[in-house]
């Protein structure tokens, strides 16, 4: 097979709609946009907008409390490390970062507050990890394995 004989499979584009074309198309004149009118408008965004009538955002009552200064934290199960050091993906001799978990790909958002590491899946090898938080089954998994889970001073120590 040659780069020029690659083809889609049938029915993988869909034909896009000709608008305006004569009132002989079925989507001409106005292209079924109605007549005059905002939304029949280019460049018009009603997102929750309902004219005059109070928007439902608005009319329902809020409940609850939102905290926006909450700490979010990027997920890694004990299984998918295990994997990454059997892959070679890292190095399972030294102790394993955040910043190596990041730079092998195991966690991927940047803008989370920490790598948190939970207790899906099995480790079969002593390792020593720091990371920002973990789950309790993770820690007692790690340190039967033989491992060390190094966890900042404010979460090694609970709430009292």
């Amino acid at each position: 097979m040659k780069l020029n004989e690659l083809r889609d499979n049938a029915g993988a584009h869909l034909k896009s709609k000709r608008l305006g074309r004569g009132i002989g198309s079925g989507k001409g004149k106005t292209s079924g946009k109605g007549v005059k009118g905002q939304k029949a408008r280019e460049g018009v965004a009603l997102n929750g907008f309902e004219c005059g009538q109070l928007p439902i955002y608005r009319r329902l009552p809020k409940r609850g409390f939102v905290n926006h200064f909450r700490k979010v934290y990027a997920p890694l199960n004990l299984g998918t490390l295990d994997r990454a050091i059997a892959e070679g993906r890292i190095d399972g001799a030294a102790e394993i970062t955040e910043a190596m978990l990041h730079a092998a790909g195991l966690v991927r958002e940047r803008k989370m507050s920490g790598v948190r590491l939970l207790a899906g899946g099995t480790i079969t090898r002593a390792v020593r990890i720091s990371v920002s938080g973990a789950s309790a089954a993770a820690k007692v998994a790690v340190e039967q394995a033989g491992g060390v889970v190094t966890l900042p001073a404010a979460a090694a120590q609970p709430d009292a």
